[in-house]
């Protein structure tokens, strides 16, 4: 029975771009229940929704293809980020159908035995105690077979394939690939064994030497453009860690820096019932002091991680004193403004750092505007987010070790610091420029002239006299008044 899609999912299918990235799959209940990678995410995702897909599937597949009842994806830059981004989306959340597909049907081991003639390594679903020396487990079996292959090519085995017979079953080793060591074939237990503690080292982590040759080799790869070999380096370097993380110094790469950032704002997507992941998120914050030069910044996050070229500066033009909410609500007023007669893309959430009063003065100008895009305040004396003041639902406090709780409170303290430093600008421009006013002899028509040689009052601060005396309309005796004026204000 072919299942009849919603308008949403219709829509959301229609918008999906052409591009590299990782898709969500999700149930009635918003669980996460699938999640995969595609290098066209609107040619993928489209398959899953086309009657014949459904028809010609097999058993699993329409279990997954009648589970779905919304997507979420994200766009990245090529093939070999959604790889990255797939690997830890699915470790994190560990989303059924990911699991029940994987081709492990149990976490597999690296078998070693030294006293086989010859000596071999193979894989094993089982551990058993056989007198031979298991590493693992290990989740994947394409990690598992990569580090095997890499044994072979830093220890020196050589493959020999078994047979397989009609009793095979999955339960049982699995002998499918072996090794032997032609050197330690007729050798010594004492030797084998040290050959088997150089093994152990590498497995542990703990032969840096190789660690690097394999970080090396990925990066090569990677350069190649033969991701799916990176990727299956990364995999094994990722799976030695875990096996051993106190013992493996492998600093955290950026591909894990952006993972954290974006688990927060799927995070956020959950908490605040988000319709999609806020990928695009804008900041506010005021600052002032004893109500003068008052300012609006505006940050901007992609994916989670600043956006500094997004950034935006306003000067508060119709408030006079300190009040904070009809400043945030001139800011919005005129950021959102701009945006819809400029046509440009709206946020997909908007933050304000304040309590209730400022996140209804932001959200009433939304309203004026026709917006309606999610918005939430940000409190600073319990790091709470204020949200659903509609329904006076109570605050949100975030977990201060979860990632969803960093994402946010990093751009609040980004727009913070963003203010401040605009309005310590603002506050020194005017202070040097009410010392050009107090000099004696100098009109508009000298300052203009001043301002227009050397682009600011901060440069002519700096300037020397002869500099200074250069300037159209000043002579010496003006350039040393001048001088002595800003280098010396008691001059």
């Amino acid at each position: 029975m072919e299942k009849n899609w919603s308008s949403e999912i219709i829509n959301k299918l229609k918008n999906t771009p052409n591009k590299p990235g990782c898709y969500i799959m999700r149930d009635n209940d918003g669980v996460i229940i699938y999640i995969g990678k595609a290098k066209s995410l609107r040619k993928r995702l489209q398959s899953y929704f086309r009657p014949h897909s459904f028809r010609n599937a097999n058993h699993k597949n329409k279990g997954l293809i009648k589970s779905i009842s919304n997507f979420d994806y994200i766009v990245l830059k090529s093939n070999y980020e959604a790889i990255i981004r797939e690997g830890h989306l699915i470790k994190k959340y560990q989303p059924y159908y990911n699991v029940l597909w994987k081709d492990d049907k149990n976490f597999q081991f690296i078998r070693i035995d030294i006293n086989a003639s010859p000596p071999t390594v193979n894989l094993s679903r089982v551990k058993y105690n056989d007198k031979c020396f298991y590493y693992g487990p290990i989740i994947k079996s394409r990690v598992a077979n990569t580090a095997i292959k890499y044994i072979e090519k830093f220890f020196g085995f050589k493959i020999i394939l078994s047979n397989r017979n009609s009793n095979y079953s999955s339960s049982e080793n699995d002998l499918r690939i072996k090794f032997k060591i032609p050197e330690l074939e007729n050798s010594s237990y004492i030797k084998k064994k040290g050959y088997l503690d150089e093994v152990s080292k590498f497995l542990s982590g703990k032969r840096i030497d190789l660690l690097e040759n394999l970080k090396s080799e990925m990066l090569d790869f990677s350069k190649k453009k033969d991701f799916e070999s990176a990727a299956q380096i990364r995999d094994l370097l990722n799976e030695l860690k875990k096996i051993n993380k106190n013992k493996i110094n492998l600093k955290k790469s950026v591909e894990e820096i952006n993972h954290d950032h974006f688990n927060g704002i799927i995070e956020l997507k959950k908490i605040l019932k988000l319709s999609i992941i806020p990928t695009n998120i804008e900041c506010f914050d005021i600052s002032n002091i004893s109500g003068t030069n008052s300012v609006g910044s505006m940050v901007v996050a992609k994916n989670g991680l600043p956006a500094k070229n997004k950034y935006r500066k306003f000067i508060i033009n119709s408030v006079k004193g300190i009040d904070d909410p009809k400043s945030i609500a001139e800011v919005v007023r005129r950021r959102y403004s701009r945006i819809i007669k400029e046509e440009e893309i709206l946020p997909d959430l908007i933050i304000v750092d304040g309590g209730i009063t400022q996140l209804r003065a932001a959200k009433d100008e939304l309203i004026k505007l026709n917006l309606n895009i999610p918005i939430v305040g940000l409190a600073k004396r319990y790091e709470e987010i204020v949200w659903d003041f509609k329904n006076n639902s109570s605050n949100i406090i975030l977990k201060k070790n979860s990632d969803a709780f960093r994402v946010i409170t990093r751009l609040r303290d980004e727009s913070h610091r963003f203010a401040i430093t605009f309005h310590r600008s603002l506050r020194n421009k005017k202070t040097l420029e009410s010392i050009l006013d107090s000099i004696d002899g100098i009109g508009n028509f000298k300052k203009n002239n001043l301002l227009k040689h050397f682009g600011s009052v901060a440069k002519i601060k700096t300037a020397s006299i002869k500099s200074i005396s250069r300037v159209n309309g000043i002579g010496l005796h003006t350039a040393e008044i001048i001088y002595k004026k800003f280098n010396n204000t008691d001059g």
